[in-house]
């Protein structure tokens, strides 16, 4: 008979805390064990489709299992199917880290247990995000004003996607116009979120806008479609900028940009979900120069801030179109903080009504890194992908096809499309590193993204000296 069986002999199932202590310990040390061994795992998953689910029950049990059985199949049932976003081999899509001070952080999180939907519903919740949200305005170097104790403010959502798709509402909202007639404008080189988030939103028309050279949105392009569609009788509502795109990690000229919004009424938003960690240091902050030509801001602490899935910060210029376009408060939420104006009630800063408390890993992180450990380690990881880069540039067989701005590195082997595709091919299935194969105006190649937790110079090293044999 297992404790839990009985725990329901007393007339209760739930684990006592004596046993969520114990079980609790197993668990810390089943994580550290595997942060200790992600490094000699296989990146990827091999299983076939179907597989795990083959090995689950087809109903949920009727009497309580132990939590040594649950453990078991932790290890027997998922870990072959999971990829492991955690190795240092992790060179794929961007980061999606995490560390030991954000894992304490979300379990804290979860066992506390806050719907913070409103600042009654649990203050601390409230104000520890506010207060995390104006530290980045500073360690940024984000405008002042965005911060929540002036015009603006900012609200943790679930994702980069989440935050552009509510920027695009707001900016239907403000405009006010006839959403058939609407017009939304982004980069070719564009996230998927944006179009995306344009449909959810209802917009009649998305635009992508010609890029330059290097891949950046060209303003002269964007000009000449927004004065097009005007001529058609079409109403610009809205233009996206990247600092930092997904392909390429390319930077649109968010001030060039952000005057011709200006000029023609366009709300302006830009999506840094990515490369916004790296505007901690002074050095990168030049990419997104002309915020202050900017409505609304993106960025996501779950990429390169070393903070888990999800977190990421919606900022806004003014927080009132925001509010107009967002808050309902029906009766079964009305309380003296809210109607005293005093307080602010996130529930009314994005489409869900129920929050989690997010706010407090990255807090865990912000103070357990200090800006000096996070500068240091973006400042590594940026140096890794130049020095990548460069070792590329000097290879006869290799060729790089974008900047690199940040921590991504973007080449092609010369030989073409059959000779990029093996070369990634050969990286993925040797195990241990895991690259991401793309295309870019049709032809192939390579994106290497630097900036796993613990990715560190050896692992950089490794993975150079694969490309190199295989060139």
């Amino acid at each position: 008979m297992t404790s839990w069986e009985s725990e329901g002999d007393r007339g209760s199932y739930h684990m006592s805390p004596d046993e969520f202590r114990r079980y609790g310990h197993d668990v810390v040390e089943w994580v550290a064990n595997y942060m200790e061994t992600v490094s000699e795992r296989p990146v990827v998953s091999t299983v076939e489709p179907g597989s795990i689910r083959m090995k689950l029950p087809a109903a949920a049990p009727e009497h309580p299992e132990s939590f040594e059985e649950i453990l078991r199949d932790l290890d027997d049932i998922v870990m072959p199917g999971i990829t492991h976003w955690q190795s240092p081999g992790w060179f794929g899509y961007f980061p999606a880290n995490t560390s030991p001070p954000s894992i304490l952080g979300e379990l804290v999180s979860a066992g506390l247990g806050v719907q913070g939907m409103l600042w009654a519903t649990s203050p601390a919740a409230t104000e520890v995000e506010e207060v995390v949200a104006d530290w980045l305005v500073e360690l940024l170097g984000l405008p002042e004003g965005w911060k929540t104790t002036g015009p603006g403010g900012g609200v943790i959502q679930m994702s980069a996607s989440d935050s552009t798709h509510t920027a695009l509402v707001v900016a239907r909202e403000r405009a006010g116009v006839d959403i058939g007639r609407m017009v939304a404008y982004a980069s070719e080189q564009a996230h998927s979120s944006i179009e995306k988030g344009a449909r959810v939103a209802g917009f009649g028309h998305t635009r992508f806008v010609p890029v330059d050279e290097e891949f950046a949105m060209r303003p002269d392009a964007l000009k000449a479609a927004i004065e097009s569609d005007v001529a058609d009788g079409l109403i610009p509502v809205v233009v996206v900028c990247a600092v930092g795109t997904t392909g390429t990690t390319a930077v649109d000229p968010v001030r060039a940009v952000g005057e011709i919004a200006r000029l023609h009424g366009l709300w302006h938003h830009v999506d840094a979900a990515y490369a916004g960690t790296a505007m901690i240091c002074p050095e990168f902050r030049h990419h997104q120069n002309g915020l202050d030509f900017v409505d609304s801001y993106t960025f996501n602490p779950h990429k390169w801030m070393f903070t888990n899935f999800d977190c990421s910060l919606f900022y806004v210029a003014d927080r009132a179109p925001l509010l107009e376009a967002l808050s309902i408060l029906p009766p079964y939420l009305l309380n003296k903080a809210t109607e005293s104006g005093q307080v602010i009630d996130y529930r009314d800063w994005h489409v869900p009504l129920g929050r989690r408390f997010r706010a407090l890993k990255l807090w865990f992180v912000l103070r357990s890194y200090g800006v000096a450990g996070l500068r240091h380690h973006v400042r590594e990881h940026v140096a890794l992908a130049a020095g990548l880069a460069e070792q590329i540039e000097q290879h006869p067989q290799l060729e790089l096809v974008a900047p690199t701005p940040f921590g991504l590195v973007s080449f092609r082997h010369i030989d073409g499309d059959i000779a990029t595709d093996a070369l990634a091919m050969e990286i993925n299935n040797s195990g241990w590193a895991y690259v991401t194969p793309s295309k870019l105006d049709g032809r192939s190649f390579i994106r290497v993204s630097i900036g796993q937790t613990n990715t560190t110079a050896e692992h950089v090293d490794r993975l150079w000296e694969m490309i190199e044999a295989s060139s």
